[in-house]
């Protein structure tokens, strides 16, 4: 374990923009999705994280905790739940399985999760995505939004970049160049805005922003594309051609998600 902790710092460590001096207000996240099938295993999953996981997170002083199903998750064949979790330091993250491994109450209120047999696994698989905080919001926040949790819609975006050097011109659209400004200005709810440092996919940003309903969001996707500050930051060649993929996903919070 020991081992495998110090290859994680070293590589983030080596990271660009990554630095353990960061200033305190200069967050991390981690987006931990289950991967499942059935029912029985969205029970599960949900019973744990509200009951014994979450619990357990703020009884280590992290709060503020999103849970979330794509919209349309029951028709999916790849059924998700997205669980994102703010952190003050990379050490925060790499330390908390230790801590949770040693709390005796997260083992008995989760016990139906964490000792399931190999043959009622409670997922399919899991992943996980680590992101710092993009300068211009170093911080996780929490929407505005008046509407109950149901019809609320969180948008979750994902753009892969061709080279590490495109990725961080696409980054520093975002920051320099004004684009999380607009996204402010036009009152898109923003959660979060980062650079993920280690997932699957890379190199690569990921933010999420929310709406009222999916009504608003389309009208506020509207307004963007029509917004001279858009038009003129998509026409500048320095920003051109900085993603070779993007992925959209349309979310839905869970009843207990605290964002």
């Amino acid at each position: 374990m020991k081992l495998k902790l110090i290859t994680f710092i070293i590589l983030i460590s080596g990271f660009p923009e990554i630095s353990f001096s960061q200033p305190r207000s200069q967050t991390f996240f981690e987006i931990k999705i289950y991967h499942y099938e059935t029912p029985e295993q969205e029970n599960t999953i949900d019973g744990y994280l509200k009951d014994a996981f979450l619990p357990a997170l703020h009884r280590n002083g992290i709060k503020s905790i999103g849970v979330f199903k794509p919209v349309g998750n029951d028709t999916l064949a790849d059924k998700r739940v997205y669980v994102l979790i703010p952190f003050k330091s990379p050490q925060e993250f790499a330390g908390l399985p230790d801590l949770l491994a040693k709390d005796v109450k997260l083992d008995a209120e989760g016990k139906n999760y964490l000792e399931a047999t190999y043959d009622k696994a409670p997922y399919k698989r899991m992943e996980s995505i680590f992101i710092k905080a993009f300068a211009e919001m170093p911080f996780l926040q929490i929407p505005s939004l008046k509407n109950e949790l149901p019809k609320r819609v969180y948008e979750l975006r994902s753009y892969e970049g061709p080279t590490e050097k495109m990725h961080a011109r696409k980054v520093e659209m975002f920051n320099k160049g004004g684009e999380i400004k607009l996204f402010k200005r036009l009152d898109f709810n923003a959660v979060f805005y980062g650079s993920v440092i280690s997932g699957s996919r890379m190199p690569n940003l990921m933010y999420m922003t929310s709406f009222e309903d999916m009504e608003s969001r389309d009208a506020h996707w509207k307004l963007f594309f029509a917004s001279p500050e858009w038009k003129g930051l998509s026409a500048i060649e320095y920003y051109k051609r900085t993603v070779s993929k993007s992925e959209i996903i349309l979310l839905k919070p869970a009843n207990y998600s605290e964002i």
